[in-house]
């Protein structure tokens, strides 16, 4: 599919060479940036916070999913009322992974991991389990997975009672080896990848916009990061 995607991007900036790689991980991120010097990339927040300043990212623009998920975090439990009744009891997650995003991004200084018992979960579904059965008290999880809590057995006892502040979508950035003209061409043909012929295509990849932005769209966050 991200074949498929990089064509429609290649054929209305009229590259005549191009390619793409899905990576789910940061290490092959890197692997990959150390092997075919890239100019360009889609990042997750979390991954551009961690990778951004190293590698001298530029923002160029933001991708949108055409599905909820990470844009917006929650504290959920079928039995405390509010975040306080949830520190020093146990919080099942599967995006305690990356404990610097969160304590310093997602929580916006209301609370940091250290201050529950952690149950570290691999999978979505299994972090919600993880409340409705009672095994944790309380769960981290993002926006995507509250709308999929009504779907499991014993989720409608389970509510949301904290929510982290709304936060900027997936990063469209550029590598230094961009060419400075073709970036700037870049950027400006951003809004027209999800329209036209790549409409389809755009839809089979989950996302439903390009836009172009720039680092000011995320200076809240980075500051935050770095604190």
């Amino acid at each position: 599919m991200i074949d498929k995607l990089i064509a429609v991007v290649a054929k209305q900036n009229g590259w005549t060479a191009s390619a793409g790689k899905y990576l789910t991980s940061r290490e092959a991120a890197e692997t990959q940036i150390h092997s075919v010097d890239p100019h360009y990339g889609i990042l997750s927040l979390a991954a551009f916070l961690a990778l951004g300043p190293k590698h001298k990212l530029d923002v160029i623009g933001q991708a949108e999913v055409a599905q909820a998920g990470g844009r917006q975090y929650h504290i959920i439990s079928k039995n405390q009322a509010d975040l306080a009744g949830c520190k020093g009891k146990t919080l099942a997650s599967d995006h305690a992974d990356d404990r610097k995003f969160i304590d310093k991004v997602v929580a916006g200084g209301k609370f940091s991991l250290g201050d529950f018992t952690l149950v570290e979960t691999k999978r979505p579904v299994q972090t919600l389990k993880k409340v409705t059965s009672g095994e944790a008290e309380c769960a981290l999880v993002d926006d995507a997975q509250l709308g999929e809590l009504a779907k499991i057995e014993g989720g409608a006892a389970v509510k949301s009672i904290w929510a982290s502040d709304k936060l900027p979508p997936m990063v469209v950035v550029a590598f230094p080896s961009a060419p400075a003209a073709e970036r700037k061409a870049f950027q400006s043909s951003l809004g027209k990848i999800c329209a036209g012929d790549g409409k389809a295509t755009c839809r089979e990849a989950g996302l439903s916009a390009f836009k172009s932005a720039s680092a000011a769209d995320y200076a809240s966050v980075m500051s935050a990061y770095d604190k």
